[in-house]
């Protein structure tokens, strides 16, 4: 039986470079360095330099075929996840595939198709939230109805500041051609995952998006969305890049309590003792009054505080570690790479809603999600 998972690394970036980091320091037990790639001559030559004794590529098919890696990590542009995970499937090697799992729905598609042509293989994202204890906890309260049946959604994350100093690094940068969007495809798939991963995918979205709001690029930088899931059940959904104060609040209201999670950091839970909709059928105006009034709190709900820390590092390290025993014992994938189609779906949603100006169906039509991207691409031609 195979005792390390030899990881070829495509893209020797900021991603890339940190992943190969965590593995030389021995803090993915079963896996270890098998090639780098990138395309970039100087970072060959800083791989060659930091990691001599490990093979450097700068085409990834030749890195695939070298027999050098049992499975790749696909740090590269978004567009390129589908078509490089493909190519590994296609060649018998493992993919993990980075986040989000591509641009729009349509190419995600095609790579979760092939890869159930390869069931042997093992497919996963690269959803390293999934491995965090806090979001863990909150799925688990959720999934044995602990709060009841969901009410309302509502997730404000605008920590995502960037300056305009980040957006002009590069060309590509917040384009509609290189990047394919902009906060919901580059810093904010996480938590359109976390958000469907915990209370479903909602069944329609209404949007209001701006684009170039507070920086000078083409692609989103502010997002309000709201959700509908169907049954009553409703979502917002908040966040930019402008915010250099930041929130990160998470609430989720179901019929019998409440979850409120703080910075990801502290979770605050309370459970009605008795269910909202029996509460307001049978409780008299006296002890209504009470309430109001603030008292008698304790008779209403219970509060649980927990607080979580987090180790920077730990949950990549966590992902790569499940996706190589996965590999090696079948161990269950955090994150199945087919998953990643929900958070681009949802992404695809909120944006075809903006272009529309009118509430969309989830799934969205996928030819016209492809169809309306090509047109903010040519614009972003005609304008540059």
């Amino acid at each position: 039986m195979m005792k390390k998972v030899r990881l070829g690394i495509t893209g020797f970036g900021a991603q890339g470079s940190t992943y190969a980091g965590f593995i030389a320091d021995g803090k993915v037990e079963h896996m270890e360095i098998g090639a780098i790639c990138d395309i970039d001559p100087a970072k060959r030559e800083a791989v060659k330099e930091k990691y001599p004794n490990v093979p450097v590529y700068a085409d990834y098919i030749e890195m695939l075929e070298s027999g050098d890696v049992d499975a790749v990590v696909t740090c590269v542009p978004h567009y390129l996840h589908p078509e490089m995970g493909i190519q590994a499937l296609e060649r018998d090697i493992h993919a993990l595939v980075e986040k989000p799992a591509g641009v729009y729905t349509k190419q995600v598609r095609e790579l979760n198709e092939f890869a159930a042509t390869k069931p042997e293989l093992t497919f996963a994202i690269f959803f390293n939230q999934r491995t965090n204890p806090l979001y863990q906890k909150i799925k688990e309260i959720i999934d044995n109805g602990e709060i009841g049946k969901l009410r309302h959604t509502n997730w404000v994350i605008t920590t995502w500041w960037r300056p305009q100093g980040y957006y002009d690094q590069g060309s590509w940068r917040a384009t509609w051609e290189g990047e394919g969007g902009g906060v919901l495809v580059n810093q904010a798939p996480h938590q359109l995952d976390l958000l469907q991963w915990i209370t479903g995918m909602p069944k329609k979205v209404m949007s209001n998006v701006k684009y170039g709001y507070q920086r000078k690029i083409t692609v989103e930088d502010d997002v309000t969305a709201v959700l509908d899931y169907g049954d009553g059940a409703t979502g917002v959904f908040v966040t930019c890049t402008h915010d250099i104060m930041g929130t990160d609040r998470l609430e989720i209201l179901g019929d019998k309590g409440k979850i409120i999670v703080d910075d990801s950091k502290k979770v605050t839970i309370k459970r009605l003792h008795t269910p909202e909709a029996e509460m307001s059928d049978k409780m008299d105006m006296q002890d209504v009054m009470k309430i109001f009034m603030g008292q008698g709190q304790d008779e209403v709900y219970s509060e649980e505080v927990l607080e979580f820390g987090s180790v920077w590092g730990e949950q990549h390290t966590n992902v790569l570690e499940n996706f190589a025993l996965n590999i090696i014992d079948g161990t269950p994938l955090v994150a199945p790479g087919s998953d990643g189609i929900y958070g681009v779906a949802l992404a695809n949603a909120i944006l075809l809603s903006s272009w529309l100006g009118k509430e969309v169906d989830l799934p969205v039509d996928e030819d016209v999600y492809f169809e309306e991207l090509n047109k903010k691409i040519a614009e972003e031609k005609e304008n540059n």
